[in-house]
């Protein structure tokens, strides 16, 4: 083969491999050694960039919740002592009109920044709200959250409910959000069947609440209340529960608690009324049936000595950050149980917190 016909081949082969389709993978070593930008939020550990939902029942207090941050946001004030990163707010409250907008935004606040913006109607998904969002981050470089209430209006015409629509119509907004570095809000609905978890109870097929980086529900335990919890969940924070009260003097919500300061908020109310009898008590050694009935009489519960179990197992570590260790075993065929609430153990070596996972051969 002479020269000319051995380049001809190799110039042959690089074109047939250069119009092959491949992925752009990185290798892991030169992923970890990359210079990657941080995580923006624009309230501190809450609410980062990307594409989040807020959803709760029709009139619970979404929208004054959102408008409370958009204002905040623009001001550079923090939201329940959490900083902010401020910038231009973009508010589309799609279900008010100007009106009752001046009503709300007189009540929230003496002082309106001129940062906060607000529109009453737009384009769908569809047509050309992308485009909207796109020149009014142009327009407003300095843009760091935009508010769609609700989702629903901006959603197609079409009569799909299908997860894939449901996906796709959320991804536009979480690439749009991810292209312009900002956060995108929806507020949404809850359906009517309740769930034990509430994030579960997001109005949809599982494609809504799956594209979304973060997820919020803010929810009552009875509507003619004024306090409810925003349950929290995403890519980008920790699972948290903040219970609000709201402020009728200038229709706010307010942070009462919040289990990121107070872990004890994220334990069912089960395992707080365990540790609190612990602290009571301080230790018992005995079979299972007595122990689950001294339970059940301090607690009010009626649980079974199975289920008793089980949760005592899923919250152990919880349980142990909270000075209750606990072990089972078995003592002439009868099971019983071990457990001790003392605030000086060392959890690094006790033999309390050295148990494999749950183990139906020691469980009641």
């Amino acid at each position: 083969m002479s020269n000319r016909e051995r380049r001809k081949m190799i110039k042959n082969l690089n074109l047939e491999l250069s119009s092959k389709a491949r992925f752009d993978s990185i290798d892991g070593a030169s992923l970890v050694e990359k210079d990657l930008p941080r995580k923006k939020f624009i309230i501190n550990s809450l609410l980062a960039s990307g594409l989040s939902i807020i959803a709760g029942s029709p009139k619970v207090g979404k929208s004054w919740l959102v408008l409370d941050w958009c204002v905040r946001i623009a001001k550079g004030k923090d939201v329940w002592n959490l900083h902010t990163d401020s910038g231009t707010t973009l508010y589309l409250s799609l279900e008010d009109d100007e009106s009752r907008l001046q009503d709300r935004l007189t009540a929230i606040t003496d002082e309106v920044p001129s940062d906060v913006h607000f529109v009453t109607d737009c384009s769908k998904l569809d047509e050309r709200l992308e485009e909207q969002i796109q020149t009014f981050v142009d327009e407003h470089m300095d843009t760091v959250l935009i508010i769609i209430d609700t989702f629903q209006l901006i959603r197609s015409a079409k009569n799909d409910s299908s997860y894939s629509n449901d996906y796709l119509e959320v991804q536009k907004l979480k690439k749009l959000a991810d292209e312009l570095k900002i956060a995108i809000l929806l507020v949404h609905h809850l359906r009517k069947q309740g769930d034990s978890d509430p994030i579960n109870e997001i109005s949809g097929t599982n494609g809504i609440a799956g594209c979304a980086d973060a997820l919020f529900v803010l929810k009552k335990s009875n509507r003619t209340q004024g306090n409810a919890t925003l349950f929290c969940t995403g890519r980008d924070i920790e699972d948290r529960e903040i219970e609000l009260a709201f402020s009728k003097e200038d229709c706010t919500w307010k942070m009462t608690a919040d289990s990121a300061e107070n872990p004890n908020m994220l334990l069912p109310d089960e395992m707080n009324l365990l540790i609190e009898m612990m602290k009571a008590e301080k230790y018992f050694n005995g079979i299972n049936a007595e122990f689950l009935e001294r339970y059940n009489a301090y607690s009010g519960k009626n649980l079974s000595a199975r289920i008793l179990k089980r949760m005592m197992n899923k919250w152990k570590y919880d349980l142990n950050d909270n000075h209750v260790y606990f072990k089972s075993y078995k003592e002439n065929n009868i099971r019983k149980v071990e457990i001790k609430y003392d605030f000086e153990i060392d959890n690094s070596d006790s033999e309390y917190v050295r148990y494999d996972k749950y183990d139906e051969n020691i469980a009641v």
